[in-house]
């Protein structure tokens, strides 16, 4: 099983709407990093919504020794593979070997006129660029001559100006995000783990995605981004799980989604949500997802029962379970969760 014999880590997030911030100040992350670092956190991630995920994780190098850092995610395909690796090889120098890379496709809404990039087979484009990135790191680290060439991406110049030293702390860890079989199994066959989506159960967990993986066990960490509501009183509880509602109502509209919907049964609720959502009655959305949904895809309790809860569901399930409170939730209750989600 993922995660056997290994204590479970307890990550949060930075920077973005994951931390109930909305995206903050620069000044606001570093109060963030700090709060992380208080409430005993192992790791704290960033996410490509409202600012570039990496600028945030260049203070966490600095303010939060001995973290990990990583993305969770950033969008790969608004990028290319070569400005990628220097960017992931320098915040990994910085941190001291500390740094994660974790990769998304989005969606070809986004791509295409989001971003105004490419969009086309994104299973098989995600699998060529990290075989790209790969490429690259193994030119900078080795001195050999870079020569990649593929359907999607093709790297074959690299002169010695633009070569970077080898970095003392090798190459970053690659995750890639995925949700549906096939780029769940790209997650198995190239990438050194698998970011799981927010929107995924204990149960879409263990009877679709961790058998995707096959024999991968060793070296191959598994990561969860999982909705908690929790708060330090009666009052910051009830405001928490309204927030967390509308959260899961929003994800649980992506057809993207949809399989983990069908899953337990409520693919009729996905439909009807997608629906709403093209119409914007968020309002509305909220309100369909009530208490059985609510349990199956967030934690919900006080903060030392919602750590316990966390434990029972997913240790030994997932390697890294990162909080995520989509609303702001005080110091001291995080690190109540975090310590009893450890057990």
């Amino acid at each position: 099983m993922i995660g056997e014999g290994r204590p479970m880590l307890v990550d949060g997030n930075i920077g973005g709407v994951t931390d109930g911030t909305a995206g903050g100040s620069i000044v606001e992350i570093d109060a963030q990093v700090r709060h992380a670092r208080r409430a005993g956190l192992d790791g704290v991630w960033t996410t490509e919504t409202s600012r570039d995920p990496f600028l945030p994780l260049l203070l966490a190098a600095q303010r939060a020794p001995g973290m990990t850092i990583g993305t969770a995610v950033t969008v790969a395909f608004a990028r290319s593979p070569m400005t990628l690796a220097a960017t992931a090889n320098d915040l990994h120098a910085m941190s001291g070997g500390r740094f994660v890379l974790g990769l998304g496709s989005q969606v070809a809404a986004h791509i295409t006129r989001r971003f105004s990039m490419p969009w086309s087979a994104p299973a098989a484009r995600m699998r060529e660029f990290v075989l790209a990135l790969r490429a690259i790191w193994a030119s900078w680290q080795t001195g050999e001559r870079l020569h990649f060439t593929g359907e999607f991406y093709s790297h074959t110049l690299m002169p010695p100006l633009f070569r970077p030293e080898p970095n003392p702390y090798g190459t970053p860890p690659v995750l890639v995000a995925a949700v549906g079989p096939r780029m769940t199994r790209v997650a198995a066959e190239v990438a050194d783990g698998l970011l799981v989506h927010s929107l995924t159960s204990e149960r879409y967990l263990r009877e679709v995605t961790l058998p995707l993986l096959g024999e991968r066990r060793t070296g191959f960490t598994v990561s969860y981004p999982g909705l908690v509501a929790t708060g330090a009183d009666e009052r910051a509880l009830t405001a928490a799980i309204a927030k967390v509602r509308e959260q899961i109502a929003f994800y649980a509209a992506t057809p993207a989604y949809r399989a983990v919907m069908e899953l337990h049964g409520w693919g009729d609720l996905h439909t009807e949500l997608h629906r709403l959502s093209r119409r914007g009655d968020w309002a509305t959305m909220t309100g369909l997802v009530d208490d059985t949904v609510l349990d199956t895809f967030a934690v919900v309790g006080e903060p030392a029962a919602a750590g316990a809860e966390i434990a029972r569901r997913y240790s030994g399930l997932v390697d890294r379970f990162a909080l995520y409170t989509p609303y702001p939730l005080d110091e001291a209750a995080r690190a109540t969760v975090a310590s009893s989600a450890r057990g």
